[in-house]
């Protein structure tokens, strides 16, 4: 049996297709019955993906936060759940120059979907951030990781995908980070603000980051009406313009056009 990872990815190319076919005029002449099951049909199919986002969450930021060491670049990465909408979110936050979906957790022979996907490895899907720290702060990106881009509370899965590669992780890239990490989490469950004990895990210093294949890049800008992400990534986007409208960017800032310019 396939993982629910690749019927995602074939059920959203089948969507484009079938949005196309009914473009064309094609359900001319069917009968409104035949109709009716056909659209039946596919709902039922795409049932197992779809699943309304998790609700945002009011929390603080970060009580304490070390300071940034001056630079002007820095990397963060991420993992909770399917990297299409954690990029999506990252994507429209100001001081971001970079959102990047990749695996991190696993060896470099493992990183590509369809052995991650599997469950058997020891990556996480995750977004390699790049930031500049004068205008957001590696706290204030966890601070948006908690509350709006994924829930925390999950463990080994996230809304409709299941598996370990869907976990809660954090990756810090230095001692600095790690720290801030850390007491962000201590600092929520001793608030108790959530309803059940955070499950998120923080990983080793400077874990390797490998770059996802391209088709997974801008996912969520290039396939907006797909079902998958209507109902699972757009409203963390959206949550991420409303609760945070001084952090919010209106462009995306895409690895396609990141490209273009390197």
């Amino acid at each position: 049996m396939t993982s629910l990872s690749r019927q995602r990815v074939r059920m959203c190319d089948a969507l484009d297709q079938l949005r196309t076919y009914m473009r064309a005029n094609a359900f001319t002449g069917m009968t409104a019955m035949k109709l009716r099951t056909t659209l039946l049909a596919l709902a039922l199919a795409t049932a197992p993906l779809l699943a309304h986002a998790e609700s945002a969450v009011m929390i603080q930021g970060p009580q304490v936060e070390a300071k940034p060491d001056g630079s002007s670049r820095e990397t963060a990465v991420l993992a909770g759940g399917c990297f299409w909408g954690i990029q999506a979110v990252y994507q429209h936050v100001k001081g971001v120059s970079l959102a990047e979906s990749g695996y991190a957790g696993g060896d470099k022979k493992d990183a590509n979907y369809d052995r991650v996907s599997s469950g058997r490895t020891s990556h996480a899907e995750s977004v390699k951030i790049t930031f500049d720290p004068r205008e957001v702060s590696y706290g204030q990106l966890l601070h948006i990781y908690f509350s709006v881009a994924h829930n925390p509370t999950q463990l080994n899965r996230q809304g409709p995908d299941t598996g370990p590669q869907y976990r809660s992780e954090i990756f810090p890239q230095n001692e600095r980070q790690a720290k801030i990490a850390k007491d962000y989490i201590a600092q929520l469950d001793a608030t108790k603000v959530f309803k059940r004990p955070i499950v998120t895990k923080v990983g080793p210093v400077n874990t390797s980051f490998y770059a996802a294949e391209a088709y997974h890049q801008d996912y969520a800008t290039k396939h907006p009406n797909q079902p998958y992400i209507v109902f699972n990534d757009a409203p963390k986007v959206a949550n991420l313009k409303n609760m945070f409208p001084k952090l919010w960017s209106e462009k995306p800032v895409l690895v396609s056009e990141a490209q273009k310019t390197n």
